[in-house]
């Protein structure tokens, strides 16, 4: 726990009246001021407030605490006002989360540029298929795929996920290609497992479209329906980002290429826009300009 942090959110907290206002002022979400008020409270062994829906009062402790926690920051402030860092490099651990389809097509190699850029920094990824709490799990940033983000998350966006409709050509050799989303409901469709399991939706003719699916192969993560495809098991809907590289290559063709797959957002979260490492803060910009909105695995595609 960052000790100095959580007694500037707690500070932060009595002197607005809330939780709500406290993360507002210090561009904090809501449950990441929750999670620093509880490990402060667990540090010094005592209950520090009472809080309840309407109003918010300290505890005895809380009384106490409260102004050696001022006198701590006052501190802290007159400690890095006297003292000037001539290297301002970007340096320190970043964990990072994302999909493992991602992070195996694209984050890894970017991440080995970044570090290239940054010698000091270095980055623990978990490629981890599920949403993961960025506080509990102690995650600096996390690559996600969403067009319906938590609001209480602190997000940026990067780019757009389009995902495309493809099969191998030994599966083509033995079944027509579908010519309409419509064709699909006759073939054998590998589905993911949280995506699109039984329907997938389209635009097609510019109208929204969406097509109940089925097959015998259904997984929870994109690498393996890959792996599946390329070996002539069905159709599948896969990320660009992933299959861009086997459709140019002639192992996957695409389908149905009037017809584009819902597109989903990716971005990058993080807890606190306050106080970021100089670290994060120069990932997020390496991100930005790494993934724009026409990122080099849809160039051609």
């Amino acid at each position: 726990m960052d000790r100095l942090h959580a007694m500037q959110v707690f500070v932060a907290v009595v002197e607005l009246g809330s939780q709500s206002a406290a993360a507002e002022h210090l561009e904090l979400s809501r449950p990441v001021v929750s999670r620093y008020l509880a490990e402060l409270e667990d540090w010094v062994g005592a209950r520090l407030m009472h809080r309840t829906t309407r109003k918010l009062s300290l505890t005895a402790a809380g009384l106490e605490i409260l102004p050696r926690c001022r006198q701590m920051l006052e501190l802290s402030g007159d400690m890095q006002a006297a003292v000037s860092t001539p290297d301002d490099a970007p340096r320190g651990m970043l964990r990072i989360s994302a999909s493992t389809s991602f992070g195996q097509a694209q984050l890894a190699a970017a991440m080995a540029e970044f570090v290239g850029r940054y010698p000091g920094v270095s980055i623990d990824l978990q490629m981890l298929d599920r949403t993961v709490n960025l506080v509990d799990e102690r995650i600096d940033l996390a690559i996600r795929m969403s067009n319906d983000l938590d609001p209480n998350v602190i997000a940026r966006r990067l780019t757009v996920c389009r995902s495309v409709i493809c099969a191998s050509p030994a599966y083509l050799q033995e079944h027509p290609a579908p010519q309409r989303v419509e064709d699909l409901s006759r073939h054998n469709c590998l589905t993911h497992s949280y995506v699109g399991r039984s329907l997938w939706h389209f635009e097609q003719d510019g109208e929204q479209v969406s097509v109940p699916v089925q097959g015998n192969i259904s997984a929870n993560e994109a690498s393996t329906l890959l792996r599946a495809t390329m070996a002539g098991a069905g159709v599948a809907m896969l990320p660009s980002y992933q299959a861009g590289t086997h459709i140019q290559n002639g192992e996957l063709i695409r389908l149905l290429t009037h017809a584009e797959p819902r597109k989903m957002n990716m971005y990058a979260v993080y807890a606190s826009r306050k106080h970021m490492p100089s670290a994060l803060r120069s990932l997020l910009d390496f991100l930005v300009l790494k993934f724009p909105e026409t990122p080099e695995w849809d160039i051609g595609l």
